[in-house]
């Protein structure tokens, strides 16, 4: 099969392209390179059923071209990172909306089975616990542009889910939560990375806020497996699942087990979020996913554990930090 993954360059986008190509598909990653990095994709380097693009989602002849070309389409390219979107609010809105929009336009013709990424993201600060599928949603005021992405993410939703309406595209929408695992980087917030790299320096762990906010955190692996299964299964089309695991742990308890489990010194600091992000931030106190929609469709939800997660990360780190010593 010929595969296009828009965001292939990417952290999630490189592990799926690796996962493909074992699989004997003939894979094309489109990145822009402006989060995602070549390096992700070293080892499929020289492989005939791989092929990197240096690109656009914004370029609508060029995603055209390339989905016309595709038997099936994974778009996981986006603006991603609570750092970024406060930094360039107006870029994340016009490369998550715009971006997906030429995807799904491009997909319409020949009817192109396409997965879009949305996020946890865009339950914005609903107070139901866990949250489903098809729970209300409550976004905060425009003034706080850290809803700007999830607003953005939901259009993207919208779209998809009026054109499996209205043309009969095949489409699956899948909403990951706190996706982690080797090649993630800290570089635009993500915590999980930032707070192992430091560990294995010596730095303080920081903790933003009060550290009492909560998260659930799923594998790289768990998360492909789920939207592989997904994209094979015709009954899953036109409908929206979330992807994550039910462990709950808080951002002070992470930082915890992260220094335990590397052995670490550092201190773990509390840092006010207005030393952090500018104004116009607010954090969420829980995500916690339902996934029985997801279990029910596929058989299958996120079995590894946050210690496997963490040892995962660690030892990828570790490893990186040795070569970069050497």
């Amino acid at each position: 099969m010929r595969i296009l993954i828009t965001g292939g360059a990417g952290f999630i986008g490189s592990h799926l392209a690796e996962r493909l190509v074992s699989e004997g598909h003939d894979v094309v990653a489109l990145d822009d390179l402006s989060t995602g990095q070549k390096k992700n994709l070293s080892s499929l380097e020289g492989n005939n059923h791989f092929r990197f693009i240096e690109g656009s989602v914004l370029d609508a002849d060029l995603v055209d071209q390339l989905v016309d070309d595709a038997d099936m389409v994974f778009h996981m390219a986006a603006a991603v990172g609570v750092k970024l979107i406060m930094e360039e609010p107006s870029r994340s809105i016009l490369t998550n909306i715009t971006g997906t929009e030429n995807v799904l336009k491009a997909a319409i013709p020949g009817k192109t089975p396409t997965f879009i990424a949305s996020t946890s993201e865009v339950y914005g600060k609903t107070t139901k616990f866990p949250f489903a599928e098809d729970d209300d949603m409550t976004i905060g005021a425009t003034k706080n542009l850290r809803w700007s992405y999830a607003s953005a993410k939901q259009l993207d939703e919208f779209l998809a889910l009026a054109y499996a309406r209205e043309v009969d595209l095949p489409v699956v929408v899948l909403r990951f939560f706190n996706t982690t695992g080797p090649r993630q980087t800290g570089r635009y917030g993500m915590v999980l990375p930032n707070f192992v790299v430091n560990a294995l320096t010596g730095k303080p762990l920081k903790v933003h806020g009060t550290g009492e906010q909560s998260r659930c955190f799923g594998h790289v692996y768990d998360v492909i497996e789920a939207l592989l299964r997904l994209m094979d299964k015709p009954e899953a089309f036109g409908e929206v699942y979330n992807i994550g695991t039910d462990q709950e742990v808080s951002i002070m308890e992470l930082a915890q087990k992260v220094v335990a489990a590397t052995g670490s010194t550092s201190e773990i600091d509390l840092i006010p979020y207005s030393d952090v992000y500018p104004e116009g931030f607010e954090d969420m106190a829980r995500r916690l996913p339902s996934v029985e929609k997801l279990q029910a469709a596929i058989d299958f939800r996120p079995m590894r554990t946050l210690d496997q997660i963490i040892a995962d990360i660690v030892a990828e780190k570790r490893a990186a930090l040795d070569l970069e010593a050497n």
